[in-house]
């Protein structure tokens, strides 16, 4: 089992932030795509080679993020229309997401086996996961899950944040 912990920086605009595991060495190099249409977040491992992509499909009436890992496209998070509270779906062949994703509490299954396990680091300065791996062939997998979620949820801020102006 591999623990690896995402920390965002709280003032970044170009979206830049690493992946650590338990001895702080950085194991993944996440890179947001500033002013940039579509937007996209790159995951790379420690030879600077892209493992995963996320992509923020523009031309749509409701939200659709697809992550990409290795060249091909394994999740698809997309918003439902709904009138009163935001809802989404996570459609990704044989894997799926328990828990509270809203929250960042939640386990990753691969055909009903846990591949991983995520939870929000409470009290510190900017958002915090600690990434459980349970399956080490699965890491990138886990870990752009974790991002685009925390994608969508910052798309979703956004969002409510312009409609109350």
């Amino acid at each position: 089992m591999k623990q690896l912990y995402i920390k965002q920086k709280v003032f970044s605009l170009s979206g830049k932030f690493t992946v650590k595991d338990q001895q702080e060495n950085d194991v993944f190099y996440v890179e947001g795509s500033f002013m940039q249409i579509p937007k996209t977040f790159s995951i790379l491992n420690t030879a600077r080679e892209e493992v995963a992509l996320i992509t923020k499909k523009v031309f749509s009436f409701l939200p659709k993020f697809f992550v990409e890992v290795n060249g091909s496209e394994v999740v698809m998070i997309k918003k439902e229309f709904s009138f009163f509270k935001a809802r989404y779906t996570i459609d990704a062949g044989g894997i799926e997401v328990q828990g509270n994703w809203w929250g960042m509490d939640f386990q990753v299954l691969q055909h009903g086996e846990v591949i991983g396990k995520v939870s929000k680091e409470w009290f510190t300065w900017g958002d915090s996961y600690k990434v459980q791996i349970i399956n080490e062939d699965m890491d990138a997998i886990v870990i752009a899950l974790v991002v685009a979620i925390d994608c969508v949820k910052a798309d979703q801020a956004a969002a409510s944040s312009a409609s109350t102006v």
